[in-house]
């Protein structure tokens, strides 16, 4: 019979043993898979690598990438910290970037720093109070959060959809639905071949960091997630408490966003957040909320899409076959996530029978 028993405790070595095993099996069943569609699985691997850190672009895009990823999965780290399922990153990351993109459209001519320093702020608005509506709404009515954030996603980009085909379509497109490019203004200059997001995202990690490790809120915030009783007991005004973390969390999301329309794609479209809201859940997790971890976990995940992005296009496969290839890597990625926090214990049923009896 077969028994599922919470750990006690892990240490280090066998964390590390269970994620080694977790990616060996990943890369044997991924062997598999590559044999069937007649590719050479070391080819294959060696290609993810190169693509991905093999030449001074490959390292840059790879960068470029875990940018967003780093600090929209630092704001979900908040949200989760204290057991507020915030599911609504990509919703956030899409009013940070129309926020931003309101004063980028509106004042093209204003001085390059000035202009990034108000879309910044418009930015952690648009997605701190985007979130914000979501700990309201359980606060007075105690709604489930994980449900109100999902469906702020959809209106988020439906409201996005509507300016792009709307009032904010650009009249000299030929008649192509997008909204107005940026102003060189409004554009996040490079450092290194990078936009200084790195840089923001560098900053953002410490400041986080420190806000959950070394301050009374940040405290406040881990204590209501352990336990309300406790966090009541405490003298932790409750609901403060979960507006504060909630708004940070969508402000991070935000900040995510303006980098993003500001750097990336310089033009806001409803497709600009690119799933980075929903794989900074994934992130948040399988670094155990930790924001230095956020950072590795971020940069490997960054590392495996550009990686599967140049495998499709140096051995012709399709799109699909790009993706099952990362989600068979996640799968038991995320698989070994469970086997961190129980054990199977394989016992005979004359034993258990016997235990029975003396009982």
């Amino acid at each position: 019979m077969i028994q599922i028993v919470k750990r006690s405790k892990i240490s280090k070595t066998d964390n590390f043993k269970i994620r080694c095993i977790a990616i060996l099996l990943s890369l044997v069943v991924l062997a598999i898979f590559l044999i069937i569609i007649n590719l050479n699985p070391i080819d294959v691997y060696a290609a993810i690598v190169q693509g991905s850190f093999g030449s001074t672009y490959s390292i840059q895009q790879t960068f470029i990438k875990s940018i967003p990823l780093i600090i929209s999965s630092l704001g979900i780290a908040i949200a989760f910290r204290m057991q507020f399922w915030n599911i609504g990153g990509e919703g956030q990351i899409l009013m940070g970037a129309f926020a931003a993109t309101y004063f980028a459209l509106k004042f093209p001519n204003m001085p390059k720093f000035q202009l990034l320093l108000i879309m910044f702020c418009a930015g952690i608005l648009g997605g701190g109070l985007w979130a914000l509506i979501a700990a309201l709404l359980k606060g007075k009515w105690n709604t489930n959060e994980t449900i109100v954030t999902l469906m702020l996603n959809y209106i988020a980009i439906k409201f996005i959809t509507y300016l792009q085909y709307g009032p904010w379509r650009d009249k000299n497109a030929m008649g192509f639905p997008k909204i107005p490019s940026f102003a060189a203004n409004a554009t996040l200059p490079d450092v290194f071949g990078i936009n200084m997001g790195w840089i923001i995202a560098i900053i953002l990690t410490i400041l986080v960091y420190i806000f959950i490790k070394y301050t009374k809120k940040g405290y406040e915030i881990s204590v209501l997630g352990e336990s309300e009783k406790t966090a009541i007991y405490a003298g932790i005004k409750i609901r403060k408490t979960m507006f504060i973390a909630i708004f940070l969390s969508g402000a991070l999301c935000g900040i995510a966003g303006v980098i993003q329309v500001s750097a990336v794609s310089r033009t806001l479209s409803a497709d600009v957040a690119g799933g980075v809201g929903f794989t900074a859940i994934i992130i948040a997790w399988l670094s155990s909320l930790s924001a230095p971890i956020i950072v590795i976990v971020s940069i490997l995940f960054a590392a495996l899409v550009q990686g599967a992005s140049f495998i499709q296009t140096a051995f012709g496969i399709p799109e699909a076959a790009a993706q099952l290839i990362q989600a068979i890597i996640l799968f038991f990625v995320l698989g070994s996530e469970f086997f961190t926090k129980y054990k199977i214990n394989f016992k005979s049923k004359g034993k258990l029978k016997g235990v029975n009896k003396n009982e």
